[in-house]
């Protein structure tokens, strides 16, 4: 039973609803967070195409990544360090990307500027960047209708120019997309062309390099989660395996990377395809969708994952090459339909032009737009209109959340554990919070009896190469001095001085989607918190005897086998069959160690 059964909205109560239920309507309206109606997001919008359409752009906003410069000829000397200045702290607020908008004025009005101009502009713009350590892509140049001093038509210009600026304490800048869709749509074939820069031979070959087990290779599905990366340099180029050997060569030569997590889209693989969504907290999601099948399977159930988990997503259709016209039409319209509907309350954005790309990528952070791309992997169509909107993408955590972040003790959540020859104990993992170095003395745990033991990173890895640092919302390998039993995913790194405890009962505030009977005290259920996968016992429901789909209520859960840190706000998702919910977690009670010699720190 997918989590979108339906998109017809139905009133949430206490007690079961009657009619027909709908689950995407009622995880919606757990995690409203005020967002602007659907009329101030349609401003937001026009205002983002009016540079292509030259009608005017909203008034300049005085936070975030873009700027609005009128002109920039000949500034003198105590201007030019103004703008500079103007410009560091655009990029600190974009995460080392800014937007700058030349020719048009701090309300928003297209003035335009003459050839002379506008080049003297952007020879400054080039200065003002080189400054910083920074480059610059002119991303649009369009002519406006406006008059010039004399009062003629004159032949006037705006731009939009990308400034982009690699953080001084990092190598690029990186996102992380994850690859939904249901089973035999396309999803490893498409990264693997846009990863290996060579188009697929129309029987799977450009797949074979994103499988990692020989069933996966045989079947041609995926069965678990597998990586790849893509660069862009300063100019905006591709970096890929076509121009590059190694993943090292691709981070060197790169100022902004993507790492593509491709998920399992056949059913069965559900539970790991959830995990990868949960661990690696992706600041994307590309849904796939076949052109020729449409929306079946898995699709609706891995859309209704992403909004639960309010990841921004964009589609792609795939297949192109063999899916009749009125085929591909009725697979667009159909996913308008869905996207428009009340459980979704989207706006799709076609993509056919540069400069769609350029507007969904302005809004691509927003609630609202849907971006929908039709390539083929085997023609090569749309691919370059997929890759630029990948090269635009802004960074998923602004700099005052990310600066927040960074100053809270270190946090590694554990996805991934590895033993190497000559190396030891190796995690894959995440850090949600604080900074992590090599030689720092952590401890890892919960261990089965709910304590931590102390260790030491001995070395991490990051895209395959070397590093001393890592940051808040960053992925990594990490090395570790001695050898530790029992390792599991779900645990985690953290500060010594924190005395963390694991816990074995949690509270939390749930939205039943979809359960055939009722849920009772003693209701068992694989529940997803992060990286944490385990089975736990509904203990009681606060103030009800039962509860059904569509219903809400505060629940005492335990784990079944062992204690986990989970952190009270955080989400959960949890599934057993076709029974499916969602929440956040609202009390923890932490279990002291049950054996009293259990190492301290």
């Amino acid at each position: 039973m997918a989590l979108s059964l339906t998109c017809q909205r139905v009133k949430r109560h206490k007690t079961k609803s009657i009619g027909s239920p709908d689950p995407m309507d009622a995880f919606l309206g757990l995690y409203d967070n005020g967002s602007d109606s659907e009329d101030d997001w349609m401003a937001q919008l026009n205002g983002a195409q009016s540079l292509a359409s030259n009608q005017n752009l909203p008034p300049e906003p005085q936070a975030g990544n873009i700027e609005y410069k009128l002109k920039l000829v000949n500034p003198t000397r105590q201007r030019f360090e103004h703008l500079v200045t103007q410009m560091k702290w655009r990029l600190r607020e974009g995460q080392g990307e800014a937007i700058y908008e030349i020719g048009v004025g701090d309300n928003g009005f297209l003035h335009g500027l003459t050839n002379e101009e506008m080049e003297a502009s952007l020879e400054t713009l080039t200065s003002m960047a080189r400054r910083l350590g920074a480059s610059i892509t002119i991303l649009r140049r369009r002519s406006v209708d406006s008059l010039d001093k004399e009062g003629n038509g004159g032949n006037l210009s705006v731009a939009e120019v990308l400034v982009r600026k690699v953080p001084d304490d990092q190598q690029s800048i990186d996102l992380r997309v994850a690859v939904l869709g249901n089973a035999d749509v396309g999803k490893s074939t498409l990264i693997g062309v846009l990863t290996q820069g060579q188009l697929d031979n129309g029987r799977g070959l450009a797949r074979l390099n994103m499988f990692r087990h020989l069933h996966e290779v045989q079947s041609g599905r995926t069965s678990c989660v597998s990586h790849e990366i893509l660069g862009f340099d300063s100019v905006g180029e591709v970096v890929d395996y076509g121009k590059s050997t190694t993943a090292e060569e691709i981070c060197e030569n790169s100022s902004k990377l993507i790492t593509f997590v491709d998920l399992a889209g056949h059913h069965k693989y559900l539970r790991t395809t959830i995990r990868g969504l949960t661990s690696y907290a992706p600041h994307y999601v590309m849904l796939v969708v076949s052109g020729s099948a449409g929306v079946v399977g898995t699709t609706r159930e891995h859309l209704g994952l992403a909004l639960a988990l309010e990841v921004p997503f964009f589609v792609v259709i795939t297949k192109q090459d063999v899916t009749r016209p009125q085929v591909l039409t009725n697979t667009l319209q159909h996913l308008d339909t869905l996207l428009k509907g009340p459980g979704c309350n989207k706006v799709p954005l076609h993509i056919e032009t540069e400069d769609d790309v350029i507007t969904a990528g302005a809004t691509s952070l927003s609630e609202k737009s849907v971006p929908i791309f039709v390539v083929s992997s085997v023609t090569g169509k749309g691919l370059n209109l997929l890759t630029k909107f990948l090269h635009v993408l802004p960074p998923g955590l602004g700099a005052l959340e990310r600066e927040k972040l960074e100053q809270e003790p270190a946090e590694f959540q554990v996805y991934e554990t590895f033993r190497l020859p000559q190396v030891g104990t190796v995690l894959g993992g995440l850090l949600t919070q604080g900074v992590m170095t090599d030689k720092m003395n952590l401890v890892l745990g919960p261990l089965d009896d709910g304590s931590f033991h102390p260790v030491q990173v001995q070395s991490i890895q990051r895209y395959k190469s070397s590093c001393r640092v890592v940051r808040a919302g960053q992925s990594a390998s990490v090395a570790l001095n001695i050898e530790i039993p029992n390792l599991r995913k779900g645990m985690i790194l953290t500060a010594p001085h924190l005395k963390p405890l694991g816990s074995l009962f949690f509270q939390a505030s749930i939205v039943v989607l979809f359960h055939s009977t009722s849920i009772h005290a003693g209701f068992q259920t694989t529940v997803h918190i992060g990286s944490i996968q385990q089975t736990a016992v509904l203990v009681g429901i606060m103030g009800l005897k039962q509860i059904g789909t569509n219903d809400t209520a505060s629940c005492m859960f335990r784990f079944l086998q062992h204690p986990e840190f989970i952190r009270k706000g955080a989400r959960l998702l949890f599934r057993t069959g076709s029974t499916q919910g969602i929440g956040r977690v609202t009390q923890v009670f932490p279990t002291p160690p049950t054996d009293e010699s259990a190492p301290e720190k």
